[in-house]
């Protein structure tokens, strides 16, 4: 893949680490908060974050299998979360090479509508099986998850960030 200018190349990402944060997306969702319609979901974004920049090791496999830890944690319809993060890996690995091309910022506005179907997803499945309509505060959400990119991705590329300073004997 062709470079923007100006960006910097990044290590291979370790596998221990994105497991890591994908496990600490999930524990932090499992937090007993409280669930209110408006908090975001962190295991959301980091799917996503996974599935746009490393598409060959988080996939909808995944995320179907963290969706179900996550319907089976908050007792909600099996396969409710399976499958609003099934649809959510898909649409990112859809829209994954045109997403990189932009600056972090354009790609919360890029990723909206990402969480914002998955979110629709989940809650028509909750109305289909009997649920209640939480109100629209559940818009929120999406939104709040599109104003963590930036920092999602500032955190979760770190460890992947060359040194700066070059040396004759290291050309990259």
């Amino acid at each position: 893949m062709i470079m923007r200018s100006g960006q910097q190349l990044l290590l291979p990402a370790n596998l221990f680490f994105i497991w890591s944060s994908l496990v600490a997306a999930l524990v932090l969702n499992m937090l007993p908060l409280g669930r209110v319609p408006w908090m975001p979901d962190f295991l959301a974004l980091v799917l996503v974050f996974w599935s746009v920049h490393q598409p060959l090791k988080v996939g909808i496999g995944i995320a179907f299998m963290f969706g179900l830890a996550m319907d089976v944690h908050q007792t909600a319809l099996l396969g409710q979360h399976a499958f609003s993060y099934t649809v959510l890996s898909f649409l990112a690995a859809m829209i994954q090479r045109r997403l990189l091309w932009f600056k972090v910022p354009l790609q919360a506005l890029q990723v909206l509508p990402l969480f914002m179907a998955a979110h629709g997803a989940a809650l028509i499945l909750r109305l289909l099986g009997g649920g209640i309509f939480p109100g629209w505060i559940v818009l929120a959400a999406p939104a709040l998850e599109a104003l963590l990119w930036p920092v999602a991705s500032v955190l979760l590329l770190a460890p992947q960030l060359r040194a700066p300073d070059r040396d004759e004997n290291r050309p990259l």
